[in-house]
Formats: structure tokens, sequence, C-alpha cells
């Protein structure tokens, strides 16, 4: 089969695949999801979560809490006896009005970052699966090659060696087969242990995806059915990364909105009871206290005012490093692809021309150096065109996968 064919075969076949089918050259949905459910970075973000519900507990009940005071002694007075005295006093803080409602927004946006971090940590994880996923591919895809290409030096040279047995070539067209079939050994032994590495990383950092003993073919590139910029805009809007920074710069301006109203201090209320003389005087009443707010207050307040400034400057930083993320997805996506269509056209054309030398040196009007350069030529394209797919493959994958179109948890993938 011509590679010509090879190309159209495994395109009709693609075709004929529903539109929002995944690659088969991809691992199974399912264990794609477990593998990023337990990813390290994962799981420590969701236990953030936990951690956020309980600091916004503790914002909900503040830390306002009762205060109990006691003392007993023994007084001596002169020229009379010895009394025992006893002095106790119940308190507790209240917060100042606007105070609850503030503590009780921060700690829910807190929440809120953290969750977006968690989903963040995931889509991260994803993007790593994707790359170590198509290291795989590629180098497989490569070894492949190179052992087909050490087939075609092969019998190259058992050609060659016949041939001088006639006396119809020379000891040097010998060594010249030899050295590339050397050459070729080597290429496919550098192949293999890229394979080697790449399957080890893959395996380490994703034991929950099932490799099989050799990885799938790589696949043809093909585009979205979904327009590239559709894609491009939905990076930005699905993205947590910004839901986190904007959520950030919320909560840090409830904070300081807070901490403005800290300047003045909670005031304590309570009641005291005590106990003279032996409990001749006996006496109960309300107590209050109030601290007198300071510099220190105020330069809290300064401080948590700037945090938030500095937040949402955040949030734009953000949102341009996110953008342009996007907007490199997108023209990467369509670059790759057409690279890959123009290394698929010039591996044809090599591999035709390299056709025609053989025939032509089988019936003698070409001689060995140039059937072993053309061979060679075609085996450097060949490698090409692997290399261009699996980069255009690597590209169109990233940008749904930071479009939320694939890999994503339920009901955010469409």
């Amino acid at each position: 089969m011509s590679y010509r064919l090879a190309l159209l075969l495994t395109g009709s076949m693609l075709a004929a695949t529903p539109v929002l089918a995944e690659r088969n050259d991809l691992p199974p949905s399912d264990a794609v999801a477990q593998a990023l459910d337990n990813a390290p970075g994962v799981r420590a973000s969701v236990a953030r979560i936990d951690s956020a519900k309980a600091s916004e507990e503790a914002l909900r009940a503040g830390p306002y809490e009762v205060t109990v005071s006691a003392s007993a002694i023994r007084r001596s007075v002169t020229r009379e006896r010895d009394y025992a005295e006893f002095d106790a006093t119940l308190s507790r803080p209240f917060r100042m009005p606007g105070k609850a409602r503030l503590d009780r927004s921060a700690g829910a946006l807190g929440v809120e970052v953290a969750s977006n971090n968690a989903e963040d940590a995931r889509h991260q994880a994803a993007l790593m699966l994707s790359g170590l996923w198509h290291d795989w591919l590629l180098a497989s895809a490569l070894n492949r090659n190179d052992q087909t290409n050490i087939a075609n030096y092969r019998q190259a040279l058992v050609a060659v060696k016949r041939r001088m047995a006639l006396r119809d070539a020379a000891a040097l067209d010998v060594d010249q087969a030899q050295s590339a079939l050397s050459q070729a050994t080597a290429q496919a032994a550098q192949s293999l242990s890229a394979v080697s590495r790449a399957r080890l990383a893959l395996a380490t950092e994703f034991p929950q995806v099932p490799l099989g003993d050799a990885a799938p073919d790589l696949a043809l590139p093909e585009m979205p059915d979904q327009p590239l910029h559709t894609l491009r805009d939905l990076v930005l809007e699905r993205s947590h990364e910004i839901r986190a920074a904007d959520r950030e710069a919320q909560r840090l301006a409830v904070l300081a909105r807070r901490a403005k109203l800290d300047r003045v201090a909670d005031p304590s209320f309570g009641v005291r009871l005590f106990s003279e003389r032996d409990g001749l005087e006996r006496g109960a009443g309300l107590v209050a206290s109030m601290p007198f707010g300071g510099s220190h207050r105020s330069a809290l307040a300064d401080r948590a005012s700037s945090d938030a400034n500095a937040a949402m400057i955040d949030v734009e930083r953000v949102r341009r490093s996110i953008t342009v993320i996007a907007d490199t997805d997108m023209s990467d996506s369509s670059a790759l692809f057409d690279a890959w269509r123009a290394n698929r056209d010039a591996a044809d054309s090599a591999a035709a021309a390299a056709a025609r030398t053989r025939r032509g040196y089988e019936v003698g009007v070409i001689d060995l150096t140039d059937l072993l350069y053309a061979q060679r030529q075609a085996n450097d394209a060949r490698r090409g065109e692997i290399t261009a797919r699996a980069e255009a493959a690597r590209a169109l994958l990233k940008l749904r996968i930071d479009s939320h179109t694939i890999w994503a948890p339920t009901g955010e993938a469409d």
C-alpha cells in the first residue's frame, strides 16, 4: 500500500467518525477523568477547599467568645478579722453593625477562590497529560518509522550483496549500503530510548491511564467542528484562573472594607458579681469595655486597602496572560495544521521520488549512491511529517482543553 493511499484511507475513516467523537489515539475518557481527579496537585487543591470552608465557618462565627474571670481572696483588716471575698465577671465582645455581613461575604468568596483554584489545578493536570501522551505517541510513531527504514536498508543490502556476487556491484557499494543500515539502526535505537522515557514519565505521573504494549498509531489531525475563534473565546470565558483572581480581588476588597470598619473596635459587655467582707457587702452589675483604636488599626486598614488595589491589578494581569494563551492556541492550531499538510505533501513527493529512484537502480540507470540518498530523503520527510502531525494534534487538543470542551468536569465540556 502506498503512502498516499494509506493517508487517504485513514482520512476516510476519520471523516466517517461522528463530529464530537474523540480521537481514536487518545486514552479513554473515564480513565482520563480518574487520572486527573487523582493527580497530587488536584487532590491538594480539593483539600484546600475544605480548609476554605472551615475558614468560612470561622468567619461566620467570629472570634467572639465568652470570657469568664474570677478571683477569690482572703483579706485581713487591722484590729478586725480576716474576711473571705470573691469576684466574678462574665463578658463577651459583640460585632459592630455591618461587620458580620462582610465576614460572611469574605468567607464565601474564599471558598469560591479555592474551588476555582482546584478546577485550574485539574486543567493544568490535563495539559500535562496531553503533553506526556503526545510525547509517547510521537516517539512510538518515529520508532515504527525507523524500524521500517531498517527493513528497507536491509533489503537494499541483500540486493547489493547479490549483485556483487554476480559481479554487477563493487565492494564499495556493499560498504555504503552497510553504513546506511548502521545509521538507520542507530537512529532507531535513539527513538526507542525516547519511547521508554516517554512511557515511564506517563506511567509515573498518571498511573490510572492504561498503557498497552505499544502506543496507538498517531491519528491524522482534524480541525474541530467549532470555529477556532469560538474556541478561543471559550478559553477566556471558562478560565478558572481568571475567575479565581477575580474572586480573590473581591475577597480582598471585602476585607479592606472590614478593616476600615475595624478602626472602631468592638465593645464587650458582661455581668459582674462580687462578695466582700464575708458577704456583708454583695453586688451585681453590668460591665462594658471598648478599646480606643489608634495608629495600628489605621495602618492595618491602609494595608488591606493596598492589598485590594493590588489584587484588582492582578486580575488584569491574569486576564492578559490568558488572552495571550487563547490567541496562541488559536494561532498554533491553524499554523501547525497547515504545516502538517505541507509536510505530508513533502513526504508524498519524497516517497514517490524514492520509488522512481529504486526502479531506476533496478534497471541499472541509477547508481547506489543516488538510491541511498533518495531513501534518506524519503525517511527524513516521513519523520518530518510524523513530527508535524504530532505537533498539530497536540496544538488542537490544547485548544480544546483550554476551552474546556474536552477532559473537563461534567457540565463544563460541550
